[in-house]
């Protein structure tokens, strides 16, 4: 079911299963994606690494995102365009900005447990029915839907990772900055750059993340840089050279080494690699939320 109008809003709702699957691949530009694994188990390769939902876990997808294959029983997926909810303008309605979506920390999964699942089944139902109505106030309609379920699963992410521990202005801290780096990435290497931006201190931010993570802000940095990396090697034709230069690296010899640092190989060894692997072969990723 889709719901489109003539300034290009967009949002279509979806009951999967293998037959109609292929849907998952029909992304456009600035399209957010959510899918709700109903069945026993989904497989869902994206960039090359596979997530292995279990029933009742949804994970939260944006247009960066490449999905390679799916293999599923039943889902349930919501796909909007930014046109029809910008969560950027309106974070203060649903505060997913940097942690549902735009997050540099990983791509989030949530599981509903069993006193959440009868809300999220509401949702899904008025959704439904909602989509199938012609009558005025109809995207408004579906826009208290979307918050709704983004609300829900907002929710369900900080009570399962240690965000609950945080004061809101602390939460918000680490959002803005996986925010920034998702749009600065490729320009600006150092926490000192996006301290700057949020008028803190890198020690600051450093002692937030302490509290929720392992991994520091410069590892959220870097394991962006190599996310990015790691895409345009596997996926495009350009040079080792072109990707470093898209990057923010001067000279290859630097992309070079920070590459093999941290995958243990070099750029080329790892196209190689890449395009020798079939998606079956993909790493098996965790599904226990961003910040696990």
């Amino acid at each position: 079911m889709t719901f489109e109008n003539d300034t290009n809003e967009r949002i279509r709702v979806y009951e999967l299963n293998p037959s109609n699957s292929p849907l998952v691949f029909e992304g456009r530009a600035t399209d957010l994606t959510f899918i709700w694994n109903t069945g026993e188990r989904l497989d869902l390769t994206v960039d090359k690494v596979l997530y292995r939902l279990a029933r009742n876990q949804i994970i939260f997808l944006t247009e960066f995102h490449h999905i390679d294959s799916v293999e599923l029983e039943s889902a349930r997926m919501v796909r909007f365009n930014q046109p029809f909810y910008c969560i950027i303008n309106h974070d203060n309605e649903v505060g997913s900005k940097g942690f549902l979506f735009f997050g540099a920390s990983g791509i989030p999964i949530i599981s509903i447990d069993e006193a959440m699942l009868w809300e999220f089944d509401i949702s899904w139902q008025l959704f439904e029915a909602e989509m199938q109505r012609t009558e005025i106030l109809k995207k408004d309609m579906l826009q208290s839907m979307l918050k709704r379920m983004l609300i829900l699963s907002a929710r369900i992410l900080r009570k399962s990772t240690d965000f609950h521990k945080l004061e809101k202005g602390q939460s918000d801290l680490i959002r803005e900055f996986n925010y920034l780096v998702e749009r600065h990435f490729t320009e600006h290497h150092d926490v000192a750059f996006y301290a700057s931006q949020l008028n803190k201190s890198p020690k600051t931010i450093s002692n937030v993340f302490s509290v929720v993570s392992s991994r520091g802000p410069q590892h959220i940095i870097h394991d962006r840089i190599m996310m990015h990396a790691r895409r345009q090697i596997g996926y495009t034709n350009l040079s080792i050279k072109e990707i470093a230069y898209e990057l923010g690296y001067e000279d290859i010899h630097s992309f070079s080494r920070f590459f093999k640092k941290k995958e243990g190989i070099s750029p080329l060894q790892y196209r190689e690699k890449f395009l020798a692997n079939t998606t079956s072969e993909g790493k098996i990723a965790t599904t226990s939320g961003i910040y696990a």
